[in-house]
């Protein structure tokens, strides 16, 4: 029975966000810096993973002081170092999770290692104390999409997963096609909402719960290619349409499957302003439905320090040994 608060230190570092926070008991946050690289990889229509890096070096220390200086800390107060190993950009990766060691290390700190897909769906925590497992999780970033019943706060079952695109990174591309630029995903949004009609778009069926988004890309890509002045927004908002009809029909599926009417978004597309309402109708069938406040949808430090803290109390160390791992999965 633990009888005192825990205080995490969290780094993520996973693609172009250095994000230093530190979290008490999982939920309340103490502060959550993040500097962000977008206006840079602006420039190159995408992530550039060595450029990524090398800005990750540039800045980790100054977000890692600015972030123990709000939160009103001191190092002695911090009972462990949690830190994104995978999955990510690989160099990214070693940045924060070099610097996670060397701290472990200096302050005598364990270290916990966090998979960075279990640190989105705690994001939640965060935003709804009064969240437990289990839950379904609808998974949605650039680099994965997949459907997650999570048992409790460090067990979980993947239910389905994309055998191709993610489907943030079908916005990415999508956005590329009709000349909307990086990042696209918000962009897409964006412009969705000027649109005024929709255009059949093809979905990909399988037996479980799996996802597949080369189709709808594909045809994206063909009906721009073929009919030079079709209205973008329109385009968009079926694009945007369909995504969400494929992500909620399989979400039905799960609910249906484990009995659990409890379904929470995570990841940087939950914040698209379509699917989170589409997914809010939800409620009418009786679900309850939960997704991160904005600012958590995207990578951030805090999440990572929600999901070390459960890692942490259930008797989770590594080892400074521990490595980056970029495809790492969920186990369960």
């Amino acid at each position: 029975m633990i009888n005192k608060d825990i205080i995490i230190l969290g780094i993520e570092s996973s693609c172009d966000e250095t994000a230093v926070a530190v979290v008490k008991n999982g939920r309340e946050v103490l502060s959550n810096v993040i500097n962000t690289q977008i206006e840079i990889h602006t420039e190159y229509g995408g992530v550039v993973p060595e450029i990524a890096s090398r800005n990750h070096i540039r800045n980790i220390s100054t977000v890692f002081i600015e972030s123990i200086n709000q939160s009103g800390i001191g190092y002695d107060d911090i009972d462990a170092i949690a830190c994104t190993y995978g999955p990510g950009l690989v160099g990214a990766l070693l940045v924060g999770l070099s610097y996670g060691k060397a701290l472990s290390f200096a302050l005598g700190k364990p270290l916990v290692g966090v998979n960075h897909i279990e640190g989105h769906i705690a994001s939640n925590y965060i935003t709804y104390p009064e969240l437990k497992p289990p839950f379904v999780c609808v998974m949605m970033s650039g680099g994965n999409t997949q459907i997650v019943l999570v048992k409790d706060y460090t067990s979980f079952e993947v239910l389905g997963k994309t055998r191709d695109d993610a489907v943030g990174e079908a916005f990415d591309k999508v956005a590329r096609v009709v000349g909307l630029g990086y990042p696209g995903g918000p962009k897409v949004d964006e412009l969705a909402k000027q649109g005024n009609d929709t255009i059949d778009m093809p979905k990909t069926h399988f037996e479980n719960l799996d996802f597949s988004f080369s189709g709808i890309k594909t045809a994206v890509i063909n009906l721009n290619h073929n009919n030079p002045k079709i209205n973008k927004a329109n385009l968009c908002k079926s694009f945007e349409k369909t995504i969400t009809e494929i992500l909620i029909e399989n979400t039905n599926k799960a609910v249906d499957i484990t009995g659990v009417k409890t379904v929470v978004l995570a990841g940087g597309v939950s914040a698209n302003s379509y699917i989170r309402q589409e997914f809010l109708n939800l409620e009418k069938d009786g679900l309850k439905v939960y997704m991160p406040e904005m600012k958590l949808c995207t990578d951030n430090g805090a999440m990572i320090a929600s999901a070390g803290y459960y890692s942490f109390i259930n008797g989770k160390r590594d080892e400074l040994s521990l490595n980056a791992v970029p495809n790492l999965k969920l186990s369960y």
